[in-house]
Formats: C-alpha cells, structure tokens, sequence
C-alpha cells in the first residue's frame, strides 16, 4: 500500500454530482496538483474536512470544471491513510478528464473495493464492517438498511466478541495452569469452565439462529406461485406486487417463463416468483415452462401452492401440493373466495396452513400476509447489525459452536486439558475468520471483488 490510489467514486453515468477520491502517501500533493483554489492556496495546507471551492485542471492544465475539494490526512479518513476528494460536476466526461489528470500526477487506477480493503488493513473496520458497506451499498429494503448500517457501527463485532472474549479466558486460564504449575493459580474449577462454555454455546445458537430470517434481509425471501393453468396465480402475483406485473388471460398456460416481482406481505419482504401452470402439454415450450417451476420450487423459502376453490380438487392438484410441501413450506391459496366454494381438502393436506382469497377484489390478502408472518417470525429490536446475513458468517459462527460443543463433550468426559483447548483454540479461530482477526488472503481478496470501484 505504499502506492496512491485513485477512482471515480460515484456511479457511472451523467448526474448532478460526480466524485474523484484519492487514497496513499501522495494523495494530497496529486490533487493539489490537479486542483486551483480561489483563494490562491495549495489544496493541501487547508485543514482537515473543509470545502474548499476552486478549478479543476485537466491533463493539459486548462480548466474543466468548478469543484468543492476536500482532504482528509491519515488520523481522520475513511482508509487510515492521507485522502482527497474532489466534487465535481457529474459529466462522464469530466470525471474521466480529471482522472486522466490524477494518472499524469504518477497515481494508479484503484481495484474494486481497495478504498475500503485499506481501511480493512489499517484497522479502521474489520471485515464484518468492511462487508456491510457493500451490504449498504446493495441495499433494497429498508430492513436491509438497518441491518447493513448496524453492521457497519460494529454491533456484529462487538456480539461475536463478547463470545471471543469469554473462550480467550478460558484458554489463558488453561495456560496459566498448565505452563505455570509452581504458580499460585486457581486451580481448574470445572464448573465454571463449564458454564462459560456453556454461555458461549447459547450466545452461538442465538446468533446461528438469525441466519434463517437474515439471508434474505437483502434481497426477500424467494417465494414461488405455483399451480395448475388459470388457477389465478398470474392475478395473485399481480395483486401482491400492487400493479400488473404479469399477463392475465382466459387461455390456459398464457405464462410461459417464471415473472419476478417484489412485496411486503406481513412485514416480510418476499421475491415473488410466478410460474408456468404445471399440467401434462406436447407442448415444448410448455414443457420447458412447466420444468423451470419445477427448478424454482427446488430453491424456494416459501411456496404458495394456489388453487381454484370454485371448482374440484383434482389428482394433480394434490400431486402438486405433495411435491411442494416436500421442498419447502407450503401455504395452500385458496383463490377465486368470491365464487361459491367447491373444494374441500382432506388427509395430510387439511394440515396444511390454508388460506381463501379472491385476487380479483383482493379479499383474504391481509389473511395471507398473517399465515407469511407466523412462517417467518420478526427479528428482535436488538437484531438490527447482529443478524447474520451472510453465508460465510453462517459457516464460520458455526465451527465455532462446532468447537465449543466439542469442548464441553470432553469436559465432561474428563480428558486432559490438552484435549480441551484445541477445541476451544478451534473455536476462537473461527470467530477470528469472522471479523477478520485471523483470515486467508484468498478469502479477503474474495470478499472485496463484490465492491464496486471507487468504494
């Protein structure tokens, strides 16, 4: 990192604002050479987070553009090294003249997300932090939101160090006894081994157990419409989604493809997925179809198997329920409520959570959106920037609680302290891949190519 970095901050396209950020050891000479104040002063000799108003010069030092330029040294940027920023009006063209004018001053095009792996390596933000400002950045629910800027202030690092914390105890106590016999040391006391252990384990199961309701904090919770043709799925997606995302006709199979939509429905965000109604067709495209609801049932977190109440459970119908419930929580839709009832379930699916709805006057929706809640249950208040969101935080707090359980097995069983403290040293390295106290480069590297340039 001895080079200076520097990168179009801000999104791609014309705007009122466009944003050219700098980040190394020459970071403020290489704007100030690019950079004329009114006043008359270099850009570096102001003050630390102050505006200062002025011309930027292109690669042939003729003026392009009147800009705010601002500095940051070292003890106060976002990286931990000296930054600049020049606010530039938002023309594609500009921003690429001043860039140009950066590279002549010896400065480097900075990689995707190198603003914030500095930051990484200079102790500004471990990596549960440095993730949440790409989660912030792709963020398209207001949970989302929350979450990410929780994140993003330490409250998942400070919940996996509290655990850290009371393991790191347990293993210096373990060493303290063990290399210094001739000592006064307290003696091992097995029961509170034991119960820190203990408390480790249940802080681990909480936070294991935010990862079902916090994976799909994001980007919803996939859930998929299926059924047989003009049952009225089409409408429901339609009707959830609050404007006519999907073609509604009178003839059987219309929907060829899966149609995607988004909505709330009982405070869960929910990726709605219509698909082609499954029926038997000499069809090939059909066919196609009716295999790509297949495919989208396979990878659904909630499915809603929607039937045609004015008419007859048929043999399909029930087959199609069959094959959803086994791949995920099924909610049977009763649809067309405002027509005189017909079908009645029985056996195994009478069990099932069922709800009537009209699509067309938009009766039982709200019934609906209560059988969704009960599914997914709210997050707590406190879970906003501790819930687990991620795959990798899932794999790592699980190793962890992995190692801890292993530890309290062999305490009880009473093997030797050796034994015990590899589980526990497993244990904290685990945790220490989650906030990146102890981590692969490979791993970084894959981490920070998610970002975009310039952040």
């Amino acid at each position: 990192m001895s080079d200076t970095i520097a990168a179009i901050a801000t999104a791609p396209g014309p705007s009122a604002i466009g944003i050219l950020r700098l980040s190394g050891p020459e970071a403020l000479s290489a704007a100030s050479a690019v950079f004329r104040s009114a006043s008359g002063r270099l850009l570096e000799s102001y003050q630390d987070r102050v505006l200062v108003f002025g011309e930027l010069l292109g690669p042939d030092g003729r003026p392009i553009d009147q800009v705010l330029a601002t500095v940051s040294r070292s003890l106060h940027s976002y990286t931990g090294e000296d930054t600049a920023e020049l606010h530039c009006h938002g023309s594609p063209a500009v921003l690429a003249l001043g860039l140009e004018a950066l590279f002549a001053q010896g400065v480097r095009q900075a990689g995707p997300g190198e603003f914030t792996r500095r930051a990484f390596l200079n102790g500004r933000l471990d990596l549960t932090q440095a993730e949440a400002v790409a989660d912030l950045i792709d963020a398209e629910t207001p949970a989302a939101v929350y979450q990410a800027a929780g994140q993003l202030t330490g409250a998942l690092s400070r919940r996996v160090m509290e655990i850290y914390d009371v393991l790191v105890d347990v293993l210096a106590h373990f060493h303290a006894v063990l290399d210094y016999p001739d000592e006064d040391v307290d003696p091992f006391r097995e029961e509170l081994i034991a119960a820190a252990l203990e408390q480790s384990r249940a802080e681990l199961s909480a936070l294991l157990a935010t990862y079902e309701r916090g994976r799909y904090l994001s980007k919803g919770a996939p859930c998929v419409l299926v059924g047989r043709p003009n049952v009225g799925k089409s409408s429901l997606l339609n009707a959830l989604a609050g404007y006519e995302r999907a073609i509604v006709t009178e003839i059987p199979g219309t929907t060829r493809d899966t149609v995607e939509a988004r909505c709330n429905l009982g405070g869960v965000d929910l990726r709605l997925v219509d698909t082609a109604g499954v029926r038997k067709s000499a069809d090939p495209v059909e066919q196609a179809g009716v295999a790509r609801s297949r495919a989208a049932m396979e990878h659904a977190a909630l499915i809603l198997a929607v039937l045609d109440q004015s008419r007859p459970a048929s043999a399909g119908d029930l087959a199609l329920i069959g094959e959803a419930s086994s791949l995920a929580p099924v909610i049977v839709v009763l649809n067309k409520c405002d027509l005189p009832p017909v079908m009645k379930l029985s056996g195994a699916l009478e069990h099932l959570p069922q709800v009537r709805v009209s699509a067309a006057t938009g009766e039982g929706i709200v019934q609906l959106g209560e059988q969704v809640a009960e599914l997914f249950p709210a997050l707590p208040d406190w879970a906003a920037g501790e819930t687990i969101t991620n795959v990798r935080h899932f794999e790592a707090a699980q190793r962890a609680l992995k190692g801890v359980e292993r530890a309290s097995e062999a305490l009880v069983r009473g093997v030797t302290p050796d034994a015990l403290l590899t589980d526990v040293e497993e244990a904290l390295a685990a945790l220490g891949e989650l906030t990146g106290t102890s981590l692969r480069e490979d791993i970084t590297a894959r981490i920070f190519e998610r970002f975009c340039v310039g952040k």
